[in-house]
Order: C-alpha cells, then structure tokens, then sequence
C-alpha cells in the first residue's frame, strides 16, 4: 500500500466494498504471497469473490506454496491498469517520472478446502469467466468422471478470510487538476488508455 494518504480509497465503506468487488471480478486474477520454512513464495492464481469477505483460489499440488498455506497469514495481490507517467507532459517542469496504478492487498487467514468445496470452487470460477465469452457456457459435466477427477487430484483449493483490504488508486491525485488533464491526454496518446481512463472516472476536479 503506498504511503501517501491521497493514494487511498476515501469512499464510504459501500463504495470501497464495491471497487474491491469489481478489480477482483474485472482482473480475476492475482498472486499469492506468504511465508514458507524454505522463504517468502509466491503463486499466481485465478481468484473468485465469495460471501462473507472471502476469496478462493487454486494451486497446483506441486506449488511451492500449497503445503504451508493451510492456517496461514498470507497476502493477496491483485493489480489493475498501470501506466508510465512522462514528466514531459506536466506544465510545472519541475517534474520527475512517475507510474501510476491501481492495485488491492488482501490479507487474511487461509483454509484448505476438501473435495467438495474444490468443487464448488472450480465450478463458480468457470462460470464467472465463461460469462464473459459469447455463446454456450461450458460447465465441468463436459468432462469425463475419470479425466475431471483426474485433474483435481493435482491441484489443491483455497479460501482465504480477508480480514484487511488496502487498496492504492495512484491516479495523480497529487497534482493540480490541469496537470491531471495533462497526464491524462499524455497516457491516451502513449496507449496508455485502461489507466487513462481510471483517472478520468475516479480523480475529479478537485480531489487531493
């Protein structure tokens, strides 16, 4: 988490609930980080939302992370839009370069999961992504017995009960709204479009 104050979600708690919500459903993705007996690791994986402040995922069997996750303290990272900011494009040029971005940390306690609720898991995230796809949805049932059971022994499933959220929105909120209009046009014309548009939907005239 940034350690600038301007950097950090001040929405009401209803709003803050909802972008976490939408950068996880959006990205769908993210990485893993805990502490093992052999060093800090890290595993990337597919994640899904669950009620109750929740998140799942899976890894593989074999990942370095998997046998020392259970009862674990970990931290999920999850990364939006980002993009290289010029000092070029400030008026003010007194300036150096900058990134900006949006990304979310989850810390919480991780559980293991047994075979049903692997299934559950498996089951939600392809629906969740197969949404997003035009045409017939595929489901689980498309799969032999044999060959599904098969590829679940290999992976293990996960949730983790977040019990902190620390999101930085580093949208330039510390520079004068026509400098932000500046960055703004620069990151567009640069095809730093996801980023610019971030900035155009959540850092108002104003903000600091």
């Amino acid at each position: 988490m940034h350690p600038n104050p301007a950097f950090r979600a001040k929405a009401p708690a209803d709003q803050t609930d909802a972008l976490h919500a939408s950068l996880i459903a959006e990205v769908g993705f993210g990485m893993v980080f805990a502490s093992t007996p052999d060093g800090p690791r890290v595993a990337h994986t597919p994640l899904l939302l669950r009620d109750g402040g929740r998140l799942g995922f899976h890894l593989a069997r074999g990942n370095a992370l998997t046998q020392h996750l259970d009862g674990a303290n970990a931290l999920i990272v999850v990364n939006g839009p980002d993009g290289y900011v010029s000092p070029r494009w400030y008026q003010d040029a007194d300036q150096v370069p900058t990134w900006n971005y949006l990304a979310l940390e989850c810390e919480g306690r991780v559980r293991r999961l047994d075979r049903d609720g692997l299934t559950d898991l498996l089951a939600a995230l392809s629906a969740q992504n197969e949404a997003r796809i035009d045409g017939p949805a595929w489901t689980m049932d498309k799969v032999t017995r044999t060959t599904m059971s098969r590829l679940m022994d290999a992976i293990v499933g996960f949730d983790i009960d977040v019990v902190a959220w620390r999101p930085t929105l580093k949208l330039s909120q510390n520079k004068r709204a026509e400098e932000r209009a500046r960055v703004i046009d620069g990151l567009e014309a640069s095809g730093q479009a996801a980023i610019a548009a971030l900035m155009r939907g959540l850092v108002k005239d104003g903000d600091r």
